[in-house]
């Protein structure tokens, strides 16, 4: 397996992003002993894909730019723990090996869909959800995180507007940004965006929070519960600054 095969256009590989670029070589790197007579290391790399003593994969075809790129990808691999050094030669030669889980990856057939984790940074949410929310995403519980994130909103409006236990879901959604008496409504904007924050509210409560309860199909793409948890977030600041504004 070369990585010409996988991204035989070199503007393509250019234009890939580190993480993008990493996650693509990881199934040659994984046969790298298979099929060549050097170790693994950044130098032996470039030196089989772009050229050295003999021609590369890339040789003659935008080595400079072709080179960065595949620096930068190897920098995000060692950042990112995928690849490590190996213990076999404790020399300066940088020979290196993949990671249990850099392996694992290489076995996807989509790597990037793998690597979801780093769709939802940590630091980024909310502090009512920071810890079990990401906690539930990141070990693929999707459904559960959603349902956590979403219900987390509910709980945020209920407490800023001084509601009670039994307004819940769409209705409290409703009841706490009425356009004309909600207790969390910004009256200093127009009718109309009143409006259309209490049915975000309410269409993001009534499509997510429970689903499972009538949908029979899970919530398995990282990239779809990532967009949901990060809306869910976003609403969440939401109720902070009307909390604020009411104070």
């Amino acid at each position: 397996m070369k990585l010409v095969e996988l991204i035989p256009d070199a503007e393509v590989l250019c234009a890939l992003e580190p993480d993008e670029l990493g996650l693509r070589m990881l199934p040659v790197l994984a046969r790298w002993r298979a099929e060549h007579t050097t170790h693994l290391s950044l130098r032996n790399v470039l030196e089989a894909w772009i050229g050295g003593r003999y021609p590369g994969e890339y040789s003659g075809s935008r080595e400079i730019g072709i080179e960065r790129a595949i620096r930068e990808a190897w920098a995000w691999l060692q950042g990112a723990a995928l690849v490590v050094p190996t213990t076999e030669y404790m020399d300066a030669n940088g020979f290196c090996g993949l990671s249990r889980r850099a392996e694992k990856l290489a076995q996807e057939p989509d790597a990037l869909r793998a690597f979801a984790p780093r769709r939802v940074p940590k630091e980024t949410l909310h502090p009512s959800i920071r810890e079990d929310v990401w906690s539930l995403y990141h070990r693929g519980k999707y459904d559960t995180a959603i349902f956590e994130a979403t219900k987390a909103v509910e709980v945020a409006v209920r407490d800023a507007s001084g509601l009670t236990a039994k307004d819940i879901g769409t209705h409290l959604m409703r009841k706490a940004f009425d356009p004309r008496t909600g207790p969390l409504t910004d009256m200093d904007v127009e009718e109309s965006e009143r409006e259309a924050r209490s049915a975000l509210f309410a269409g993001v409560i009534g499509s997510y929070k429970n689903r499972h309860s009538h949908r029979k199909e899970a919530i398995d793409d990282p990239d779809e519960a990532a967009e949901i948890i990060l809306l869910a977030n976003h609403l969440l600041r939401i109720v902070d600054s009307r909390r604020a504004a009411k104070t």
